[in-house]
């Protein structure tokens, strides 16, 4: 026969088990989605430089002719 206690430690441990175990699966989830944020923005970014660049060039392209 099994005694209380050892029933309270398997239950505890079983707990514990199934906590890390989520646990580690939704941090994965996480940081996935943080590196695909973190990815997006950075490409965002390069979009907005990339529009500034051109629009410069196109302002100095219309000095020129204006010249």
């Amino acid at each position: 026969m099994v005694g209380r206690g050892e029933i309270t430690k398997d239950t505890v441990q079983v707990v514990a088990e199934s906590a890390a175990s989520h646990l580690g699966r939704i941090a994965t989830i996480v940081s996935g989605a943080i590196r695909e944020v973190t990815h997006e923005v950075g490409e965002w970014a390069s979009d907005v430089f990339e529009m500034r660049d051109a629009a410069a060039r196109a302002r100095a392209a219309n000095d020129d002719l204006d010249a």
